[in-house]
């Protein structure tokens, strides 16, 4: 099964809240103090958000809306705090970290399908790569915080080959591997279909068929067709898809049919690549890093010793490299929560 990435809290639906405990109402009253009166107090609300991790926050998200429904009648959920008392990538970043896990992914969709455009590289990076029960429980949180069809989104958002891999991951079809169904000759009949219609192909590339087999296909057995492409074609499903997926306009294309593969074949690696490919170029693309900090905070011990391995520093070094101020700030003490580091921030 592909590796989940959201606590196991979000799936049981088990946050009562007879567990928050008096630590919790303590960062709740904490916040509430922070952001009232003229002006927020910015260090304040990282040291009490910042710091803690999934589980945790969503705790205080969920207690913060039973301590202070009465004075904040507006708001529906706390990240509408954090939204009118803070501006900027700054602002982003704690209305994410108000929110669950499941919640946040679906504020970021909004976010990035907002306006002319959609970043499609964040509908990319959030609906690539899932477990079908992520994707299910997204699509229907989606509905319940917006009233709006996550599908329907999806379509008005995107179009051609990108339209149909999103589609494909939506399905929620990745199949449970069965060793009896799964086998070394299923491995090299789909490693022969992706061939056949991809470098095998005479005349363009049937994309859709090669999605199919590679958002159905488990783990277990995706590692098993890359071995059977490797070993009768030369090249690796990586190498084959990017130079098959290389022609004009199909970067965005290409990038998220890899990213479905390495969640799969290597998932801390490809997640440490997205973070690395957010501030790759000419600017950083600040929502993309904000939401790879956020999202993958459950698996950063993993993530940043792949990181390490590959490019030579710590994902602390990039923030700090690529942005600055309290923003900076901010992100140091997510990615500190799970791997505290020592030294300046």
């Amino acid at each position: 099964m592909t590796i989940p990435l959201w606590p196991e809290f979000v799936m049981a639906n088990n946050l009562s809240p007879d567990a928050y405990g008096s630590e919790i109402d303590e960062i709740c009253e904490e916040i509430e103090d922070a952001t009232k009166g003229l002006g927020a107090n910015r260090q304040r609300v990282i040291d009490a958000l910042a710091t803690q991790d999934p589980t945790r926050r969503a705790m205080i998200s969920a207690r913060y809306m039973e301590m202070y429904s009465d004075d904040h009648r507006r708001f529906r959920h706390m990240a509408d705090l954090m939204t009118k008392e803070f501006s900027g990538d700054f602002g982003t970043a704690l209305e994410f970290l108000a929110l669950p896990p499941h919640k946040a992914e679906c504020k970021m969709i909004r976010k990035a399908t907002k306006g002319i455009g959609a970043s499609v590289n964040i509908v990319w990076s959030i609906i690539c790569g899932r477990t079908n029960e992520e994707m299910e429980m997204l699509k229907k949180t989606y509905f319940q915080m917006y009233e709006k069809d996550l599908g329907k989104l999806m379509a008005s958002e995107l179009h051609g080959n990108m339209e149909r891999l999103i589609f494909n991951c939506m399905q929620a079809g990745e199949e449970k591997f069965d060793p009896q169904y799964h086998t070394p000759g299923k491995a090299r009949d789909d490693a022969d279909i992706i061939h056949a219609k991809g470098q095998g192909k005479f005349f363009g590339t049937d994309e859709k068929g090669i999605f199919k087999v590679i958002v159905s296909a488990p783990p277990e057995h995706l590692v098993n067709i890359n071995q059977e492409y490797a070993n009768k074609y030369g090249y690796t499903l990586w190498k084959a898809l990017e130079k098959e997926l290389n022609g004009i306009g199909e970067k965005n294309l290409r990038q998220a049919t890899l990213y479905e593969i390495g969640m799969k074949l290597n998932p801390h690696e490809t997640m440490s690549r997205l973070i690395d490919q957010a501030c790759r170029g000419f600017g950083t693309d600040e929502l993309l890093l904000t939401c790879c900090l956020i999202r993958f905070q459950p698996h950063m011990a993993n993530i940043m010793a792949a990181h390490i391995d590959e490019f030579g520093k710590t994902i602390h070094d990039v923030v700090r490299e690529e942005v600055s101020g309290k923003y900076k700030v901010l992100l140091l003490q997510v990615l500190n929560t799970v791997w505290p580091e020592t030294g300046m921030s």
